[in-house]
């Protein structure tokens, strides 16, 4: 259907579903379209570089900025998956270790939420379990905005952390264990069927920072959903806490959101399992597995699925994983899209 016909929009469902098609659509002859220009005025630039209009130094910046332009769209074309254009919903556990693996966890929420503002990103903090003296136990974030699930599947598994310790008085070199569990935040465009019966609630207080901010009223809900595992073929259970809005009915409502986004996921689980099965030349992804380690002292953060490594930790912990992300999904990209 045209999006010009007087009756587009009389299905809104349908005229969405159309309008994303088209947007998609847009997104990639743009994107060809940057390409294109970068080539031509890469041509030109060589042209005036013979005739000495412009410096070598000049061409050889026209030369990286057109594979840089090339390379970004090769990079979207690794995210073909009905599910990697949506967004992410990123779960952070820590892991044994007490406080240490706790400041490790919030140093990763950090790390996250610092990326998705430098990529313009809307993030929101549905959930957090403060740590007992520093750090978090767990936190949920949502990160909404095209794409951001397709390159945050690359953060699913277990961040390891090897420091000297702020907190071990003998200034001990300690490692620390943090789960990263990544889902894509499902959106109208996709229908998910949750069994009634296997569903309850709990209600109790969000905790406040005290004074005229302690919740008085129980707005928190902590969902219960007992199913049988798509992946496993067992009886299964998710439980899900949401804190963030200061009604039960917006806590709930997001939380029936993230449920219906995990059960998703192990919808997609299950097909790469059944994929794998067929392609089994493909290099196997461990998604439960550690992925990358973090080493402060050795200057050093290295993936152990691509190899790809930095001595720039810091840049790192700011949110600057885009360079890892590009080396997963340049690996791991067609495997890991249905």
């Amino acid at each position: 259907m045209h999006t010009q016909a007087p009756n587009f929009w009389e299905n809104q469902q349908t005229a969405e579903e159309q309008m994303r098609k088209v947007k998609e659509i847009k997104r990639w002859m743009d994107g060809f379209a940057t390409v294109e220009e970068a080539v031509e005025e890469l041509n030109l630039g060589y042209e005036f570089c013979k005739e000495g209009a412009i410096s070598e130094e000049e061409l050889d910046a026209l030369y990286a900025h057109t594979i840089e332009t090339l390379e970004a769209l090769e990079l979207k074309n690794m995210l073909q998956g009905e599910e990697d254009k949506l967004g992410a919903a990123v779960k952070i556990v820590s892991g044994a270790g007490g406080t240490e693996a706790q400041d490790w966890a919030q140093m990763l929420m950090r790390l996250y939420l610092r990326w998705a503002e430098a990529h313009h990103y809307k993030s929101e903090i549905t959930h957090q379990l403060n740590g007992d003296e520093a750090g978090i136990k767990t936190v949920t974030i949502q990160i909404e905005g095209d794409f951001a699930y397709g390159y945050l599947k690359s953060e699913n598994g277990v961040h390891r952390l090897v420091r000297v310790s702020p907190f071990n008085a003998q200034g001990k070199r300690m490692t620390s264990f943090t789960s990263v569990f990544v889902t894509p935040l499902i959106d109208d465009s996709i229908e998910i069927e949750i069994n009634n019966v296997g569903l309850s609630w709990d209600t109790f207080r969000s905790s406040g920072a005290g004074g005229q901010n302690v919740n008085k009223v129980e707005t928190g809900v902590r969902l219960h959903y007992r199913f049988k595992n798509p992946v496993t073929g067992a009886d299964d259970e998710i439980v899900i806490e949401n804190t963030e809005s200061r009604s039960q009915l917006g806590n709930k409502e997001n939380a029936l959101r993230l449920l219906k986004s995990q059960l998703y996921e192990l919808e997609l689980e299950k097909r790469r399992i059944e994929t794998a099965k067929v392609e089994a030349g493909k290099k196997k992804i461990e998604w439960g597995s550690q992925i990358r380690s973090y080493v402060f002292d050795d200057r050093r953060v290295k993936d152990h699925r691509t190899g790809y490594q930095t001595s720039n930790v810091q840049a790192v912990m700011d949110g600057n994983i885009d360079d890892f992300i590009k080396a997963f999904l340049m690996t791991f990209g067609q495997a890991t899209s249905i």
